[in-house]
């Protein structure tokens, strides 16, 4: 097995902005694993907020270099096994190494990894599309720049929230859906959630802080709204734990580790009666062909970190209207492009 890591840095259409601060460049890492033959790629998304950038999860991969390289990948879940001890502390890099994995085992059997996990794609839900926090004016204008999408998700935190919403709705009768990113109190989700329940919102994702699970528990037992939980969701063990405070779980491929776990946690959420929903980091299409393959799982998805970008390294799945189309590859769906085409 050969290991290259790829270093991507595209600018975003729009400086994007949410509670946790603002950036204007994606600088994110590319794995490839080649058999000599065929080769996989996986992505992992530089997140400052969480500590990640691509020179941490690049030193991890190094670190672990030989231990890869000895592996066969007859079986992706297999690997990630064995590579989870390895870098558990580095999900992030850990999600591209198996992405990378499902694509090479897909590519090496001629078929999609969906096709192989035996799912139907006919079940495939719709995604939305993301509104960054800016101006009323610029984010009106950010909507009409995807004009008729199905579903909007609309990043808060503000102190112009019930605003924001309120100018958006004039606009469009698209779905919405709101995501904080932790920047409210429970006081403030409850109240805001009655006036967006008027709105056309669909639900709202992490309005509290991750630890304040006290306060969950009431806004879980009082909001007129739904609530997804994604920073207290980050790995398999907080499936569980979430169970009794949100209605359902977004799974994040990059901070579970990949394909491979976020495939045991939505199994669970199910099994527990809750909402499933992966989302995305803002992923050129390696990551976000990478989540499309779990589609069948779930009943919501945000898959459209792609679009944000200026520019992309692979071609993969593509997005209509919220519509997400297949190509006719196997693996993850993924035809690499190289960084120099950014």
């Amino acid at each position: 097995m050969i290991l290259t890591l790829h270093e991507a840095n595209i600018p975003i259409r729009h400086p994007w902005t949410t509670s946790h601060g603002t950036r204007t460049h994606q600088r994110n890492l590319i794995v490839e694993l080649s058999d000599g033959t065929h080769s996989g790629f996986g992505e992992g998304a530089s997140i400052p907020y969480y500590g990640v950038t691509y020179d941490t999860m690049s030193a991890a991969l190094e670190a672990v270099r030989p231990l890869i390289e000895n592996e066969t990948i007859d079986d992706p879940s297999t690997f990630w096994g064995d590579m989870h001890p390895l870098l558990e502390e580095q999900m992030f890099a850990l999600c591209a190494l198996d992405e990378a994995a499902n694509d090479l085992w897909g590519k090496r059997h001629g078929k999609p990894v969906n096709e192989l996990w035996g799912l139907d794609m006919s079940l495939a839900p719709l995604t939305d599309y993301t509104i960054g926090i800016d101006t009323i004016d610029k984010m009106v204008a950010k909507m009409k720049e995807f004009d008729s999408w199905p579903i909007y998700k609309i990043k808060l935190g503000t102190d112009e929230d019930i605003a924001i919403v309120r100018e958006l709705r004039r606009h469009t009768d698209a779905v919405f859906r709101i995501d904080a990113n932790c920047g409210w109190t429970d006081e403030q989700t409850i109240d805001n959630a009655t006036q967006l329940a008027e709105l056309g919102v669909e639900f709202l994702e992490q309005p509290l802080p991750a630890e304040d699970w006290d306060g969950m528990k009431r806004v879980f037992t009082e909001s007129v709204l739904p609530v997804v939980a994604d920073e207290s969701c980050i790995v398999e063990a907080d499936v569980k734990k979430c169970h009794g405070y949100f209605h359902g779980v977004n799974v994040k491929l990059t901070k579970c580790g990949g394909q491979t776990p976020a495939r045991r946690m939505l199994a669970e959420a199910r099994e527990l009666g809750m909402k499933t929903m992966v989302g995305c980091m803002t992923e050129t299409s390696v990551g976000i062909s990478a989540i499309a393959q779990l589609l069948p799982m779930l009943d919501y998805v945000d898959m459209d970190g792609a679009l944000l970008l200026a520019g992309d390294v692979a071609d993969g799945v593509t997005i209509k209207k919220g519509v997400v189309s297949f190509p006719d590859t196997p693996g993850n769906g993924i035809t690499w492009r190289g960084v120099e085409s950014i």
